[in-house]
């Protein structure tokens, strides 16, 4: 067995031992003739440890202390060994029938015997355990596990002194009757203690996952103790159905409730009848919860849907209201910023209202509030770039180096700017492309706003010939340009001799333009200038070489 048994119920099972170890040897004693031959090599063996547990329990009872406790470990020793010596001279016939059949039937009175006194044990330790505080439970636990462990072993050699004496041919009907009757009452009385134990350790769970810190070390204590006392219950369960079904018992419940309390998986669950008990109580459970709950949770997910549309109307109006504040012109904000508050705005009315939603439906948003810090630690890890690209733009959004509508080079592109969010700004260029740029990129590079001024400067550069008129050009520029109905007149526009050139003598023309006239003015002024120099008979030099060949006469001699 490899335990020792707990004190306070060791001498009983010894004194059992020392009468069925006598009525043992007796019987076999009674059975021999009296000119017994020398008895067999096995029968040796048996009888040596007959007499050797009847010293052993003698001296156990003038011993004490460890030294008893050794003792007694030696005593169960023995009967395993016995047990073990009749099992081989049974399987080989190796000793007398009649002996055989005496030692086994002695085995049945100990079994019976030692499962009575043990059944008694365990209903008193039971007793204890429930009127003992919870900090001296656990102590009454490990004798309760240990006396629940040998019981199991009586149980499980009752069935195997029944399988020797049909191997012996002696009729067990008798004996395999009442070990069934036992087993099938056993088998109920444990499932239900799993039951129990299972659901008050459910139970307790829930308790002690909201309770405060100053209670909590009582519920767990309490709830180590009823996890321990299902393992036990769980361990016992599984040795009866290994028995029961060796008796013919129906086992699929028992097996349903050992997979359905533990979660292992076994070869039983292969067996039709398991499997369909498992999906009966699954279905059944089922239609119960629905009966029970169905009406609770319709009325729940009618409040969330209720709350979600309410939070739907006044995200709606949070935005209208917030598009109004932003275009204030007290606050001066980017159209960028605008659109930021009012998308921020609206999406946090939308996450209040759906955690309002989520604990009228009884959901502990504890946990849920905890579990989205720890992820967003995660998701940090895992989306650096993102998160940079985040910042990057939050900084543009405060500093506004642009706006929607602005033409720009950011990023190594160049055109208007159509979106931007605050990973990515969406860019559109003069060809109708769209490009998206990282905010990061943008940010850590130049930026070049052309269109952020109201007024700009068109730079333009006009040559002429070196034989043209130098002051008719002059007056000839500065009509063209003064002329132009969107050319400003402050500041006014600035047309100098710029340079003396290789083959032309250049003109400065500057001219101030609204910004959206830009491009306007430049086109417009250019063309101009090409019409009226012609007409004004001004040339416009462009670059070109002469090539002068000199030819050599040819001599006589040559």
């Amino acid at each position: 067995m490899g335990k020792s048994f707990p004190h306070q119920f060791a001498h009983a099972i010894i004194v059992i031992l020392l009468a069925l170890t006598t009525i043992a040897v007796t019987s076999v004693s009674a059975t021999e003739p009296p000119d017994t031959p020398t008895l067999s090599k096995s029968e040796l063996e048996i009888d040596t440890l007959n007499q050797e547990s009847v010293e052993l329990i003698e001296t156990i009872k003038t011993a004490s202390g460890s030294e008893k406790d050794a003792l007694q470990l030696k005593l169960f020793q023995k009967n395993e060994e016995l047990r073990s010596l009749l099992a081989n001279a049974i399987q080989r016939d190796s000793i007398p029938r009649a002996t055989l059949v005496a030692q086994v039937k002695a085995q049945q009175k100990h079994s019976l015997a030692a499962q009575r006194y043990l059944e008694d044990k365990i209903k008193d330790i039971n007793e204890k355990i429930n009127a003992a505080k919870p900090e001296e439970r656990l102590g009454l636990i490990n004798d309760y596990q240990e006396l629940q462990h040998y019981f199991d072993n009586a149980i499980a050699a009752s069935w195997q002194n029944i399988k020797w004496l049909k191997a012996l041919e002696v009729d067990e009907s008798a004996a395999r009757k009442q070990l069934r009757e036992q087993i099938s009452q056993r088998l109920r009385v444990m499932s239900a203690s799993v039951e129990y134990f299972n659901q008050q350790a459910e139970v307790v769970g829930k308790q002690l996952s909201a309770s405060p810190e100053s209670e909590k070390s009582s519920l767990q204590l309490s709830h180590l103790v009823f996890k321990q006392r299902m393992d036990i219950a769980v361990e016992s369960l599984s040795s009866l159905v290994s028995i029961a079904g060796q008796l013919e018992l129906d086992t699929s419940e028992y097996k349903r409730l050992i997979f359905e309390t533990t979660g292992n998986i076994t070869q039983d669950l292969l067996e039709s009848d398991v499997v369909l008990s498992i999906l009966s109580h699954w279905s059944s459970n089922a239609w119960d919860w629905l009966a029970n709950n169905a009406p609770q949770h319709l009325f729940q997910l009618f409040v969330l849907f209720i709350i979600l549309l309410a939070t739907k109307m006044i995200a709606k109006l949070v935005r209208k209201l917030v598009s109004k504040a932003v275009v204030t012109k007290n606050l001066k904000l980017s159209q960028l910023m605008q659109e930021f508050f009012i998308t921020m705005s609206g999406n946090l009315v939308w996450v209040i209202g759906i955690l309002v939603g989520l604990s009228q439906i009884g959901l502990n948003l504890t946990p849920v509030l905890t579990g989205f810090g720890i992820a967003g630690v995660i998701i940090g890890f895992a989306l650096q770039d993102t998160l940079s690209n985040f910042a990057a733009g939050m900084m543009l959004l405060i500093y506004r180096p642009f706006d929607v509508g602005d033409f720009v080079f950011a990023g190594g592109v160049d055109g208007k700017v159509s979106h931007m969010s605050l990973v990515n700004t969406t860019i559109k260029t003069f060809d109708n492309q769209i490009i998206i740029v990282p905010n990061s990129k943008i940010w850590g590079d130049v930026i070049k706003n052309v269109t952020h001024e109201r007024v700009r400067r068109v730079d333009m550069v006009f040559g002429i010939g070196y034989g043209d008129d130098l002051l008719k050009a002059e007056r000839v520029l500065t009509d063209i340009v003064t002329s132009h109905p969107s050319v400003l007149r402050t500041p006014e526009p600035n047309i100098r001799v710029h340079t003396l050139n290789t083959s032309s003598v250049d003109f400065i023309v500057r001219p101030w333009v609204k910004t959206e006239d830009y491009w306007d003015v430049y086109w417009d002024v250019t063309k101009e200038v090409k019409l009226r120099f012609d007409r004004e008979g001004i040339s416009i030099p462009f670059p070109q070489q002469d090539v002068h060949l000199h030819m050599v006469k040819e001599t006589p001699e040559s």
